[in-house]
């Protein structure tokens, strides 16, 4: 893998960890950005578009967490969160909300290299899982969906949806497990808002290859992609 088109976003607010961290990036050959505060990474994310974040839970003016919930809304970035605070709960839920990794201080600038060295391959290796009679491409990081060489447009949760199946090919999952992906804001939703998205990305898909019925109903359990 070529580390060179690779840009890593850090978000710390102690200038000596995170010059030291993004020279030990640098020495892979990696681009590397740094951000000390949080109001200003959502917006930095949205025009870069950077390919992994080291992202610290304890920022000033926001926290960690909160940015990765409004990050999850619009990008499937890799997500490292890194804290000095080492209680089991805080681990729980940064790894609950979707994060890859998770990393405490102090920890080894050379160890976090290879760690996202290792989540970048598997990126990688996820994103070229495309179904080659379907002709199904999912771009996480523009967050476009063609088949057939043909543009299909989803809303946000359905781009999710379909993104997070091809993830996990042949692997059933239930309404609640779906929407626990979907929807990391909390918010109040039913059972049938995840057979509505589906439904609805079933028929965008048919609009374009009559006979695409990738995502399959599961009786009693739930759905999976079918490759």
């Amino acid at each position: 893998m070529n580390y060179q088109e690779k840009t890593i976003l850090v978000v710390e607010d102690e200038p000596s960890l995170a010059t030291v961290l993004c020279e030990y990036f640098s020495q892979s050959g990696f681009q590397t950005h740094i951000i000390d505060n949080g109001l200003e990474v959502i917006d930095w994310v949205k025009l870069h578009q950077p390919d992994l974040l080291i992202l610290d839970l304890m920022l000033p003016q926001r926290n960690g967490l909160d940015i990765y919930r409004e990050l999850r809304t619009f990008s499937q970035v890799p997500v490292v969160m890194a804290t000095a605070r080492i209680d089991e709960i805080d681990r729980l839920v940064g790894l609950e909300l979707g994060a890859d990794d998770y990393i405490c201080k102090p920890y080894s600038p050379r160890e976090v290299v290879v760690r996202v060295k290792n989540i970048l391959r598997r990126a990688s290796e996820e994103n070229k899982m495309i179904d080659i009679n379907r002709a199904l491409c999912i771009d996480d990081k523009k967050m476009t969906v063609s088949l057939n060489e043909q543009a299909v447009v989803l809303t946000p949760a359905e781009f999710r949806l379909l993104s997070f199946f091809n993830k996990h090919p042949e692997q059933v999952f239930s309404r609640e497990q779906l929407m626990t992906h979907i929807y990391q804001d909390s918010r109040v939703v039913t059972d049938r808002t995840i057979d509505s998205h589906i439904k609805n990305i079933r028929r965008k898909l048919q609009a374009v290859s009559a006979d695409s019925e990738c995502i399959k109903s599961i009786y009693g359990v739930g759905y999976k992609l079918e490759i």
